[in-house]
């Protein structure tokens, strides 16, 4: 086996969620984001399309449990002791007559939980609707509480293990931003440019192979830039246009996403001036981004650069990053918004994400950053902060 982390992580990890359990008078909680599954076990697998889960209890080492074919894959990526794998039969496995979650309750039963207060991550992409109604008909005696994200925020603050992932990930990232400012040129067609980002992102950089992302390469041009999450087709690039590539350097599901923008030609002039003000906004937040400050001033400082420019930009910049699965790359906890007052704190580690998307262009510059001990943040990446203009 080749676990990612020390014994001693992982125990880090489960004593910090057993003391949010304790906080939250939860007996039991039952773990189904498989972002938070891996980092509490070390189970890696691409089998969260079917129902699987952590059983996590107070005064016993977990319980992974999901679709029986995926308990060989738990065997071997888990740290736990082979008994402490639990898989159901596959007649559970999309079926109309009966559900996974059924068979979820007969194991708690058997713990010893069919009437105490269970956690659930209720407001998950993995945690269906079903989910919950089976789970609640098989135990009636239980109480199922809201647990959504109590081990997310529990992951906020990296160890030395998770920076030295992220600082890896983060050299495939600038291997990606490297080769699309080379290669992209007029007619060279979207999807080969994809083909490319993908293959150089997992081929990785030196010893360290990539994994791959929990988003897709996105790369829109033109009048398509002006939509924040589309992907790629099969037009060429043409000159005249811009395109934002948003894309992440991923190390054993560690992500350091790293964004910048190519113009093929003359670019106009709103474009300039916009790049003009995000540099400076960006460059304001990274200052802003200490020990003892809150999320929020990172945001103030980016929009207070951009309102002196004219723009005026309502969504949040930015989010916190680590470890992630699809469909999303961010840790859903901390937001880089006017509204968060979240204090910042050395090992907080997140994507400081100012893009702009106007009618017919979208502008993306962005860092990945890392709350030092004092001092402003360390970005992850080291290329120029500018849209890259290839005449």
């Amino acid at each position: 086996m080749d676990l990612p982390f020390s014994q001693s992580e992982y125990q880090r990890r489960l004593n910090l969620t057993r003391a949010a359990m304790s906080a939250a008078g939860l007996d039991v909680l039952f773990v189904e984001d498989p972002s938070n599954m891996a980092w509490l076990t070390g189970y890696d697998g691409w089998s969260f399309y079917t129902h699987q889960g952590v059983i996590v209890m107070h005064d016993q080492d977990p319980v992974w449990w999901g679709r029986g074919m995926d308990a060989k894959g738990a065997l071997r990526t888990v740290w736990m002791p082979h008994e402490r794998v639990l898989g159901y039969a596959d007649t559970f496995v999309q079926s109309t007559v009966c559900h996974p979650m059924e068979d979820l309750g007969r194991v708690l039963t058997e713990l010893g939980f069919g009437a105490s207060r269970i956690g659930v991550e209720m407001d998950n992409y993995y945690f269906s609707a079903k989910a919950y109604l089976a789970i609640k008909a098989t135990m009636p005696d239980a109480k199922l509480i809201d647990a959504t994200a109590l081990t997310n925020w529990q992951r906020l603050i990296k160890s030395d293990e998770e920076i030295a992932f992220m600082r890896k990930a983060a050299r495939i990232a600038e291997a990606l931003v490297d080769l699309v400012v080379e290669r992209a040129e007029p007619g060279l067609r979207k999807n080969e440019m994809a083909a490319e980002i993908q293959a150089a992102a997992i081929r990785g950089v030196g010893d360290d192979w990539g994994d791959y992302a929990a988003i897709v390469p996105l790369l829109p041009s033109g009048a398509d830039a002006s939509a924040p999450h589309l992907t790629w087709d099969g037009r060429p690039f043409r000159e005249g246009e811009v395109t934002f590539f948003e894309m992440a350097g991923c190390y054993r599901r560690y992500h350091t996403p790293f964004c910048r923008t190519v113009f093929l030609g003359k670019p106009p002039d709103d474009l300039l001036r916009a790049e003009g003000a995000l540099v400076e906004g960006l460059e304001a937040g990274l200052e802003a981004a200490r020990p003892g400050n809150r999320a929020c001033d990172i945001a103030n400082a980016l929009n207070r650069a951009l309102l002196k420019a004219g723009i005026e930009r309502g969504d949040r910049c930015g989010y916190a990053i680590g470890l992630s699965y699809p469909p999303d790359w961010g840790e859903r906890t901390v937001s880089l918004r006017a509204e968060d007052q979240t204090i910042l704190q050395p090992g907080m580690c997140f994507h400081f994400m100012p893009g702009l998307w106007a009618d017919d262009w979208g502008l993306e510059i962005t860092e990945s950053i890392l709350i030092r001990a004092d001092g402003p943040a360390e970005c992850f990446c080291d290329r120029p902060r500018k849209l890259f203009v290839k005449p």
